[in-house]
């Protein structure tokens, strides 16, 4: 399953909504998603599954690139 996952870079700052970033990342579950991201010290704010239409959306973007761990 892919997850996309909203987050802010540094976990020293107060969250401001026009620096939150996002990426795509493949798992199984939720916890998956956040246990590979552990180490990068991520503010995660917000993780969501991503299929069907949503996906086929999201694959349109230039941005899309799914995250290798």
């Amino acid at each position: 399953m892919i997850y996309k996952v909203f987050f802010q870079a540094s976990t020293d700052e107060v969250p401001v909504r026009e620096k939150t970033d996002s990426t795509f990342v493949e798992a199984q579950s939720e916890r998956e998603v956040r246990s590979k991201l552990k180490k990068y010290n991520y503010n995660i704010e917000f993780v969501q599954r991503v299929e069907g239409a949503f996906l086929d959306y999201e694959k349109q973007s230039e941005n899309f690139k799914v995250l290798e761990l």
